[in-house]
């Protein structure tokens, strides 16, 4: 399991459609499995989860990312998981690692850190 939080200014709606066509430009099997939108007292939370087929490894990664919005600020959240293999150990090929790593690029080139 991999995990970023960052945090900046701007719209979440725009940051989120550049999110989504970014990750979606990055590979041919990365797609968007699903998302939601809540309105909040405010506050604007998107869920999207993520996956991708890694050949390298044979298998499959998800991220799932959360934004959150006050209005002001844009609090992201990415949680890469899968892409290794064991029942026990969960033994990592760092696909995990990775998808996360691309997510944080994106999210760092539209301002946030």
């Amino acid at each position: 399991m991999a995990k970023i939080s960052l945090s900046g200014r701007g719209d979440i709606h725009t940051l989120a459609r550049h999110l989504e066509a970014e990750l979606s430009q990055h590979a041919l099997s990365c797609s968007l499995v699903d998302s939601v939108v809540r309105n909040l007292g405010g506050q604007t939370l998107i869920c999207m989860v993520f996956d991708k087929y890694y050949m390298r490894t044979s298998n499959r990664a998800t991220l799932t990312v959360t934004l959150l919005s006050d209005g002001q600020m844009i609090y992201a959240d990415a949680i890469g998981s899968g892409g290794g293999e064991g029942a026990i150990f969960r033994f990592s090929w760092g696909a995990d690692e990775n998808f996360t790593g691309t997510a944080e690029r994106i999210l760092r080139s539209m301002g946030l850190d």
